[in-house]
Parts: C-alpha cells; structure tokens; sequence
C-alpha cells in the first residue's frame, strides 16, 4: 500500500515540481493550499485566489486530489500580529520562519498526520536525512536557493514525518522538470518575500495596522539630538538611508530604544559587535562540537563563533565581529552542511 503524503502547494512552480515527483515516485500525494485571506485587489481573500487555482490546475494535470485549508485567522494570530509587535518594539521580525514555525510544520503538519498521511511534503530547498542519532535537517544542493534558514524552528520529532523533494535539485533544473511535464506554472515567477504585505513595502502595511505611531528624536552615539523620526517602526540595525540627516560621515542605525521612542545612529564601525545572546531556541541535533558556523541573516554569509547553553538560551561569541547583529532576526547555527538549531537574537553583545 502507497504511503500517502499531503503535499503543501502554494501555486508556484516549487511545490507543484514537488507534487509531481512523488507522484511519480509512487506515493498516494494529495495537494493541499492553505487559504490565507489575504485580500487581493479584487476584493477576493486567499492566499491569493489565482495561487489556489493555479495549485488546483496542477492537480488536475496530476490526477491527484486537491483541497483548500482556512488558515486566515492562524496567520493573523500566530505571524501578522508578531510581525506588528516586534516592529513596534524595534525588533526585525522574520516571518517566514514563525509561518514555518506554526502553520507549515506545527498545524498543517499535525493536520497532515490526524487525517491519516504518512507524510506532509513542500517545495521548500532543504533536505532531511537519517543519521546515527535519527534524523537532520541539511542544506539542499542549491546552495543559491538554500532555505534551510527560515526552518529552524522545525519540531525534530516531526522531522521523519516531512519530505523535501527538491534537495537534490536547482531551481534551473526544477523549471526544467516543470516545463517537460507541461505543468501550467512552469514559467510562473517567484513570489514576493513576504505574502501578506500586499502594499509597496512593509512600512506601508504597517501604517494601515498600527493606530498610534509616534514620531521621536534621532540621536548619536553620545545622546545629541540630530533630528527626528516618523516612528520606530520605520527603522532597522544597519539601516543608511531615510534618515533625513545631513553630516560628515555616513551614519547606520546602531539600536533602537522603544522606551525612549528614540533611534541612535552612529558610524559604520559602530554596527560592529562580538557576539549575541539568543532566546527561543530550538535544537536540532543532540551533540554540538566546540566551534559552529552561524548565519545571522538570510542573505548574510555563516561566521564561525563558540556558543554555551543556559536554560534556553545561547550565546554566541564569533572569531570575527559582525555587522549589524539585528534582535528580532534568527541565528542559525551550522556545522557543515548540517542545521544544528537556531533562535531569536535578543541581544547583541559588544565591546571585549
């Protein structure tokens, strides 16, 4: 009897190549697109409406069922309300990795598993490989595409439950399959960063949900006033331009302070810092060694460092310094190609 996996598809060329491998492959595949509500520009709410026909299109293509999941009020309660939160405690929130956290691998996944599959799939570029000590989440084939990042939050007893199919694959060689196969998105493009921002950017999304935004003074490294600002949420660590502040060097935001409502600017320099404290912090490998590689941002290239555990939290001391460490972000850590765990920084350690 086939082993039956429930395929999450989001419309887009990733999942529907997925959807269409383990079919291949033999398994009982169903596709499932979890309905977001997010409204779209005629008025319909999903996630959007074009992305579940295009998914239910596949799945005619494919001869397997398709089904469509309300997951609107878990993505306002458990992702959109953080996203508003974090920022208005001038944090950098990522809310892909809460999606993943409790929609994609907590909800769909436990869904997934009380309807009676075997496994839950997406088209994510990652891979999931048993080892001595059971199972390990692991960076995909295309490094270019690697998402392992936004995974960290994965529960590790749900690890041999999921199946990434795309591991071995480039997204080249995956359009490729797609276009062979006569899937009708095999052209379509990416999809934008984060999918309920609807408007231009995200500070526009947030002025429609924030009711009071406060606007405050722009300081330097000293405490002197050098203007002032629409609003914390308008400002992230590292961030250059927007300030509408003249001087003689190019100034960053250095930190946010919520309490005071005000944003410290300083230079280049002053972005440096040793290491960061981290909370939240989920493991997904039972032994460590002595020195790892940890990934501060998506695009941010790994930095070797030592980390100690207390409770549930882990700091982390790199080799080098690191610019712009943001709280709200997630650090991931690494050894070689295998994901360790990961957190969310809280704190950003400088000086010695």
């Amino acid at each position: 009897m086939s082993k039956k996996v429930m395929v999450a598809m989001s419309g887009g060329v990733d999942s529907s190549v997925a959807a269409l491998m383990l079919t291949n492959e033999g398994y009982d595949v169903s596709g499932v697109t979890m309905c977001l509500g997010i409204a779209e520009e005629d008025g319909s709410k999903c996630c959007g409406a074009a992305a579940v026909d295009d998914a239910k299109k596949v799945c005619d293509r494919l001869k397997i069922p398709h089904y469509v999941f309300d997951y609107a009020l878990e993505l306002e309660d458990k992702v959109i309300a953080n996203f508003i939160s974090e920022y208005q405690k001038g944090r950098t929130p990522n809310p892909c990795v809460e999606c993943n956290r409790y929609l994609k691998f907590g909800s769909l996944l436990k869904k997934a598993k009380g309807l009676g599959f075997d496994f839950l799939a997406t088209g994510h570029y990652a891979s999931i490989e048993r080892n001595e000590d059971g199972y390990c989440l692991k960076r995909p084939k295309d490094r270019k595409k690697d998402q392992t990042y936004f995974l960290w939050t994965m529960p590790y007893e749900g690890l041999e439950n999921v199946l990434f199919p795309l591991a071995s694959l480039t997204k080249e060689a995956v359009r490729e399959v797609a276009k062979k196969a006569f899937l009708p998105v095999a052209e379509k493009q990416e999809s934008q960063d984060i999918c309920f921002v609807t408007q231009k950017n995200y500070q526009e999304f947030l002025l429609g949900r924030v009711r009071k935004i406060e606007p405050g003074p722009i300081v330097d490294m000293q405490g002197k006033i050098l203007g002032r600002h629409r609003g914390i949420i308008f400002h992230t660590i590292g961030q250059r331009g927007g300030l509408g502040i003249s001087h003689a060097t190019p100034l960053y935001v250095v930190s946010i302070d919520p309490d005071k409502n005000r944003v410290v600017v300083g230079e280049k320099k002053d972005l440096m810092a040793r290491g960061l404290v981290a909370s939240d912090v989920n493991m997904l490998a039972k032994s460590w060694p002595g020195q790892v590689y940890a990934k501060i941002r998506y695009r941010k290239k790994e930095a070797l460092c030592n980390v100690t555990v207390e409770k549930n939290r882990l700091k982390a001391i790199f080799a080098e310094e690191q610019e712009a460490i943001t709280p709200g972000q997630s650090v991931v850590f690494y050894e070689n190609d295998r994901v360790l765990g990961g957190g969310t920084i809280e704190e950003v350690l400088h000086g010695n």
